[in-house]
């Protein structure tokens, strides 16, 4: 089982480094056989996933081939700690593992 599989919303995050970064707001499983979201018709409104790659990057603050990027390897948002923290979002690929509630990010990523 891949480790985005095992994410819950709620779950604690947490850097290499053991140092809290904030709690598991969302996730998104992807599709990584997908060698673009443009012309996959998105399953939920039966239209082509391209108007959802740029809504995602439009609601998301993200530039377009980074929200595909997210969409096509699966995401977890991140509500980081701290007033004014704001949210993270994290490829699939970016984490390292889980134990008990708690989601652990491999060396050298984000946090």
């Amino acid at each position: 089982m891949s480790v985005i599989e095992q994410v819950r919303e709620g779950m604690h995050v947490v850097g290499p480094d053991g140092k809290k970064i904030g709690k598991v707001e969302d996730l998104k499983m992807g599709d990584p056989e997908a060698v673009t979201a443009d012309g996959q018709t998105d399953p939920e409104t039966g239209g082509l996933a391209g108007t959802l790659v740029d809504d995602f990057a439009q609601t998301s603050k993200l530039p377009r081939h980074e929200a595909e990027r997210l969409l096509r390897l699966g995401f977890v948002k991140i509500d980081k700690s701290g007033l004014f923290a704001g949210h993270e979002y994290l490829a699939s690929d970016e984490l390292d593992r889980v134990e008990g509630d708690t989601l652990w990010l491999k060396a050298g990523q984000r946090g």
